[in-house]
C-alpha cells in the first residue's frame, strides 16, 4: 500500500500494519492520508470480510509524530491534523461496515490509543498499554477519546486518565472495561487470526447492521434507538445469510454466511 501502511489479505480478512517501527509508529501526515486510503479501500473490496489493524515493531503506535509538529516546515498545523488526518481515520473505522479488530501489539499512546478504542474489538498483549499522553504536553485528548473512552470506562476514571496520563497495561484495561481481552504474548498472533477469520466467517451483513445499531445507540433516546432496532432488524431479516443461517438450523448443519 505505501511505505507507511503495509497491507495483505488472508482469506477474508485485511491485515493493515502501521509502519514506522522507529518512531513508534506515530502519524506523520502522509501516513494519515495512507490509513485513509487503505481504510478505503478494505471497506470497497467485497473480498474482504474482516480487518485487522496492527503495529509493525514494538509499538502498536505512538499517536501524532512530535517531530512533524515542531518543525515549522512541515507542521500542516493542528487544525489541519485534526480535521484531514484523525477525525477521518475514526470515521472511517465506525463506518466501516465491516468489524475492524485493533491488535495492539505494543504501546498505544496519545491518538494511537483512540484510534485503538474507535475499533470494534480491542485485543491486546499483555505486555502492552494504553497512554492518554496529551496532558503531558498540555493538549486534550483527541482523535475521539473524549467520546470513546468515558463510555468504556466511566467518566470519573476516565477523566482520571486523561489529567494524569496514567500507563494503563492490558490486564487493567480488559478488567476495567477498556478493550475486550488481554491475550498472553506468545498466544496473540494466533488468537487474532482465530477472531479475525470467525468474524469474517460469520453473517458480516448482520455484524454491519449491529455496529450500525450500537453506533445509533450512543446518541439517541431509547425510543429512537428502538425504532432503529426495528428498522435494523428489518434489514437484517431480508439478508441472503438471515435465511442462510435458519434454513442451516433446521438441517442442523453448519451454515455458509456470504455477507449479504
Amino acid at each position: 500500500m505505501s511505505e507507511f501502511i503495509l497491507f495483505r489479505k488472508s482469506e477474508a480478512v485485511g491485515h493493515i500494519t502501521l509502519n514506522r517501527p522507529a518512531s513508534f509508529n506515530s502519524f506523520n501526515r502522509q501516513m494519515a492520508f495512507d490509513f485513509q486510503n487503505v481504510l478505503d479501500e478494505c471497506a470497497k473490496d467485497p473480498e474482504i470480510r474482516a480487518i485487522v489493524i496492527t503495529g509493525e515493531g514494538k509499538a502498536f503506535c505512538a499517536g501524532q509524530d512530535l517531530v512533524e509538529v515542531t518543525n515549522p516546515d512541515l507542521h500542516p498545523g493542528f487544525k489541519a491534523i485534526l480535521d484531514e488526518h484523525y477525525a477521518p481515520i475514526i470515521r472511517a473505522i465506525r463506518n466501516l461496515e465491516k468489524p475492524v479488530i485493533a491488535a495492539v501489539n505494543g504501546v498505544a499512546a496519545g491518538a494511537g490509543a483512540n484510534i485503538a478504542l474507535a475499533c470494534d474489538i480491542v485485543l491486546a498483549k499483555e505486555s502492552a498499554s494504553f497512554i492518554q499522553a496529551f496532558s503531558g504536553i498540555g493538549l486534550i485528548p483527541d482523535s475521539g477519546g473524549t467520546f470513546f473512552l468515558p463510555r468504556l470506562v466511566g467518566f470519573q476514571k476516565a477523566l482520571a486518565l486523561a489529567m494524569l496520563g496514567d500507563r494503563v497495561f492490558a490486564k487493567d484495561a480488559e478488567q476495567m472495561g477498556m478493550i475486550y481481552k488481554s491475550v498472553a504474548d506468545a498466544e496473540f498472533e494466533n488468537t487474532v487470526s482465530a477472531i479475525a477469520e470467525k468474524l469474517a466467517s460469520m453473517p458480516t451483513y448482520g455484524l454491519a447492521l449491529t455496529k450500525k445499531a450500537f453506533n445509533e445507540g450512543t446518541m439517541q433516546s431509547l425510543e429512537d434507538q428502538l425504532k432503529t432496532e426495528t428498522q435494523l432488524q428489518i434489514l437484517a431479516s431480508e439478508s441472503e445469510d438471515y435465511h442462510e443461517g435458519v434454513t442451516a438450523f433446521i438441517e442442523k448443519r453448519k451454515p455458509k454466511f456470504k455477507g449479504k
